[in-house]
């Protein structure tokens, strides 16, 4: 397929759906819905495109740079004192206790599902299901009708989640590969701590520094107002990198870089903000569509009963079972737990980490359980799209009546 037509193809595509995005969102239809059914519905129409091992490092990079940029915008957007105050610690019951206790769920019906597959290929697909994206349900978050603390919650445990359950991942993957037996347990010990702890401190330091450093740029008129808005690109990945190149965790480190921002101007952060919002929003569609147009033809040919199965256990009693354990002794109503167990869509981060194995391992030999991570994450297009706003809906009624 000409790459000149794929590109007319998209920027239509993005152009239509900017023109009407409101209309489509009040209908319940949203953005990753529309592009990722695009995406199929032209797999269908060509028939010379290229195979998905030529797509992964393509797919993998925009992938990295998407999630890289909307963990910064989200962590910026937080307001800390909101967070603080939050019912019980939400958020830190999520990661500490959901997060965990959903991976482990995940394992039980997995092995309960698939009695032919191997424990660790079992474990990296649940593993790589844990991780939430807030992004396919913008909606919800950008909804009036939910309170702040709530949106907040779920765009902490979204961002911090992504880079809490790469570490394990990686060891899953060497595992598979036979690369685990060639390092010591303490070397892979000292791997997950400098993950766990190197990211958060480069991305920390760069997130304050870097923020203070605009700010005295802006307020001395060192800086244009244009490279204000640049800087959002830059900022989280100059953290990534930099997290990256000390064998810290990049994506932790872009999610603090933007929660310890040092800009305090409320006019250069929206700015920041804003740009940034809609530079990550164009990429994320874009993924999106290219999951669509090359990954789900080719898994689709996978897919079983058992497939459907696991994805929609995955979906529902492996997410919401842990996370209404997690907050048992929270003071968060009913309606919230509700709202944290439910909405947990699997999107980018489960895509990324899929690409990284098929990159490392391979795609031969392991077409089924990287088709039952593709279905899961289709679902979950659709089915949190699609009760993103109902459930905002619901929870304002539920609440002003109580």
């Amino acid at each position: 397929m000409d790459i000149h037509l794929v590109i007319i193809v998209c920027a239509t595509l993005m152009l239509l759906y900017g023109c009407i995005s409101s209309v489509f969102e009040t209908h319940f239809l949203t953005g990753p819905m529309i592009f990722s059914l695009s995406g199929i519905g032209l797999s269908y129409c060509v028939d010379d495109y290229l195979g998905l091992a030529i797509h992964t490092e393509v797919i993998r990079f925009i992938a990295e740079i998407t999630l890289i940029i909307v963990l910064f915008i989200d962590a910026s957007e937080i307001k800390h004192k909101n967070l603080k105050h939050s019912d019980g610690h939400v958020a830190i019951r999520l990661l500490a206790i959901g997060l965990p206790l959903t991976a482990l769920t995940g394992v039980i019906v997995g092995s309960w599902v698939f009695d032919s597959l191997s424990l660790a290929v079992i474990t990296l697909i649940a593993l790589m299901l844990t991780p939430t994206d807030a992004a396919l349900g913008q909606s919800l978050i950008k909804s009036e009708k939910l309170k702040t603390h709530v949106k907040q919650n779920i765009n902490v445990e979204s961002g911090l989640n992504d880079g809490v359950v790469l570490p394990p991942i990686i060891i899953c993957i060497a595992a598979i590969s036979g690369e685990i037996g060639n390092s010591s347990e303490t070397t892979w010990a000292m791997f997950v701590l400098t993950q766990l702890i190197l990211g958060p401190l480069v991305g920390g330091c760069i997130g304050w520094f870097g923020g203070k450093l605009i700010e005295h740029a802006v307020h001395r008129n060192w800086m244009a107002p244009l490279y204000q808005s640049i800087c959002a690109l830059a900022l989280p990945l100059l953290a990534y990198s930099c997290a990256e190149i000390v064998h810290g965790n990049g994506f932790i480190a872009a999610f603090v870089c933007g929660y310890l921002f040092g800009v305090r101007d409320r006019g250069v952060r929206v700015k920041m903000q804003q740009f940034g919002e809609a530079e990550g929003q164009q990429l994320t569609l874009f993924v999106f569509l290219l999951f669509g147009f090359v990954m789900v033809p080719i898994a689709s040919e996978f897919w079983d009963g058992k497939a459907v199965i696991y994805a929609i256990l995955s979906l529902t009693l492996v997410r919401m079972i842990p996370v209404f354990i997690s907050l048992v002794a929270s003071r968060a109503p009913w309606q919230e737990q509700l709202i944290y167990a439910w909405f947990g869509p699997r999107g980018i981060a489960s895509i990324l980490y899929l690409l990284m194995f098929i990159s490392m391992v391979g795609f031969e030999g392991y077409q089924y359980p990287v088709s039952v991570i593709i279905l899961t994450v289709l679902m979950s297009i659709f089915l949190h799209g699609l009760t993103a706003l109902p459930i905002a809906q619901w929870y304002k009624k539920s609440i002003t009546r109580h």
